[in-house]
């Protein structure tokens, strides 16, 4: 397999579809791993899954919102991330609610039991019917539109495929699997315990469709003599007719764009990277405030990469005592944060800090709560609410998403960006402006993701708040975020390369489904007659062509939120 870089025009390129046991299993992971394997190789590979749930997501230069798991296998692939490679993306708006992201662009906001026809949802399982297969529609064409101009497509799948539950309603492990003919290859973490049950239990609850795929199995985070395992390797493999692909060792320090900002531990969390020594004679604190449904947590991640730099999350007032930077992150839940904000105390362990000229950074909806007050008849419909007076600034909720990746300057130095929000900041004054947002004294306010990944800006903004907070703190001259994000992605490649047999896996990604795969019983249950909708008794599914159309919003804005929640997708 060699690449095209001047365009494909022949038969579509490979394809294998990652599954996991469960959620977190290291799906994103060995994903991005087989995608920098092969991109090393020559390979034109391009990553894809077609229905995420994340509130750490990402704009593609196209102005498309997409998961940030996918923009990360993006770049493990060495390519542009596009719209096609996440065409569904679920936020987070409560355990039962999301906002549904169709092709990068919202279309409502909806609930599982209404979007998929559940019992006494207006319309039933017929509704679902045709949901469905819309939704299936337009993924299936993404991926063939991925596949028409890549060598590869390497496919993530969502939480388990075994999810007996909501097989029916999977556009994103088997559906996707089924309709694209794809080889599925089933990743589980040893580190949780129970790893051959979960194989073969995950196995043995699909479909006979569904099982024909299952071409092999994945360990992850393994630690140990490989010898001890192979027993038991061997006898899965009797017991299955399927080989295991690869051992993966436990690899510490892999600091990777995460899908789930509600997994993240709610305090005392430090990002994976080890903190190395300062650079001057002292480290510098940053305490980022746990907000509810917290969202793009990875801003945080170029400060971690800093010599010296201590990055944890909190949840106490008193856990922002000895901090030196404050941050308020993204959320998708302004009025819910500010609440809590005040229910424990932050909001006046806050205000404390702003009069005592101590640093204090508000990104996106960390800025919007920072101001003076917040109108929302959109994300919470709880009208005007007071917002904790930082800075001079006034939002308003419009129903329209921003959607850009902007550049600009900001002391002194060049800063990229990228913004999600629907709040829209009215600045009435300021000492300075900074980005899109202004300062107060130490209290800086922003819409702009991912501008501490900006080298420059980053050093001359801890040069700032290290003179705040009277530390003798010095950047580090030389350190690269993008250099060290490089280096991550090719310790995913060399995982693969070292530890998995890319033989194998060569051959799926080019053969595709091998023949003769056993059926392992007992096989799916057989669901309710009045709920045979879906994969295995539904009819053919609709080509996949060039041009690929999103479904009508208007046939998805029913009544309620949709989501796949009680599912799980990481």
């Amino acid at each position: 397999m060699t690449a095209d870089r001047s365009g494909r025009t022949g038969p579509p390129g490979g394809g294998l579809l990652v599954a996991g046991t469960t959620s977190d299993a290291g799906k994103s992971v060995v994903t991005a791993g087989i995608c920098r394997w092969l991109a090393r190789k020559g390979v034109k590979v391009a990553p894809f899954k077609a229905q995420n749930m994340s509130l750490n997501s990402f704009v593609t230069r196209e102005g498309a919102e997409i998961g940030r798991a996918q923009a990360m296998q993006a770049a493990a692939a060495r390519v542009e991330p596009t719209a096609l490679m996440n065409p569904v993306l679920l936020k987070p708006g409560s355990d039962r609610s999301s906002q549904v992201v169709l092709m990068g662009k919202p279309v409502g906001e909806l609930s599982a039991r209404g979007y998929f026809g559940g019992p006494g949802s207006p319309g039933g399982a017929s509704l679902y019917a045709g949901r469905r297969e819309q939704l299936l529609g337009t993924v299936t064409e993404c991926l063939a539109e991925l596949r028409r101009t890549h060598d590869a497509v390497i496919c993530e799948g969502a939480g388990s495929p075994a999810e007996i539950n909501l097989r029916r309603t999977d556009i994103v492990n088997m559906g996707i699997a089924r309709a694209a003919r794809l080889p599925v290859v089933v990743v589980g973490d040893i580190d949780r315990g129970g790893v051959f049950a979960s194989f073969f239990g995950t196995t043995a609850l699909l479909s006979p469709q569904d099982q024909e795929l299952i071409a092999g199995y994945l360990v992850n985070k393994f630690r140990g003599d490989v010898s001890l395992l192979e027993p038991g390797l061997d006898m899965l493999r009797d017991l299955t007719g399927r080989p295991t692909v690869g051992v993966l060792p436990y690899a510490h320090g892999l600091g990777i764009d995460e899908e789930d900002g509600l997994r993240v531990s709610m305090r005392g969390a430090v990002r994976e990277s080890v903190v190395a020594p300062p650079h001057g004679a002292d480290v510098l604190r940053v305490a980022v405030c746990a907000v509810p449904l917290m969202s793009n947590f990875t801003d945080v991640d170029a400060l971690a990469a800093e010599p010296g730099v201590v990055v944890r999350f909190v949840d106490r007032p008193e856990e922002l005592t000895d901090a030196d930077l404050v941050i308020v992150p993204g959320t998708r839940g302004t009025v819910r944060a500010l609440a809590w904000l005040r229910e424990r105390g932050l909001a006046d362990a806050l205000v404390r800090r702003a009069a005592e000229g101590l640093p204090v950074l508000g990104i996106c909806g960390g800025f919007q709560l920072l101001g003076e007050r917040v109108e929302d008849e959109v994300e919470s419909k709880a009208g005007t609410v007071a917002g904790l007076g930082l800075l001079p600034v006034r939002v308003r909720f419009a129903r329209e998403k921003t959607l850009a990746r902007p550049v600009g300057e900001a002391l002194g130095e060049r800063v990229e960006g990228y913004e999600i929000h629907h709040g829209v900041a009215e600045v009435l004054s300021g000492d300075e402006e900074f980005l899109d947002g202004c300062r107060v004294g130490a209290v800086w306010g922003t819409h702009w993701h991912g501008s501490l990944e900006s080298d420059g800006f980053r050093r001359a903004f801890l040069r700032e708040v290290a003179r705040a907070a009277g530390r003798a703190f010095v950047p580090a001259p030389d350190t690269s975020f993008g250099a060290l994000r490089e280096e991550q992605l090719d310790r995913l490649g060399d995982l693969i390369e070292e530890h998995a047999d890319t033989d194998t896996l060569l051959r799926l990604i080019e053969d595709g489904v091998p023949e003769g795969l056993p059926f392992i019983p007992p096989g799916a249950p057989s669901l309710p007659a009045q709920r045979q909708q879906g994969p295995d008794h539904g009819g053919p599914l609709a080509p996949a062509g060039h041009d690929v159309t999103p479904p009508d919003p208007a046939a998805i804005d029913a009544p309620g939120r949709i989501d796949s929640l009680e599912g799980g997708n990481a």
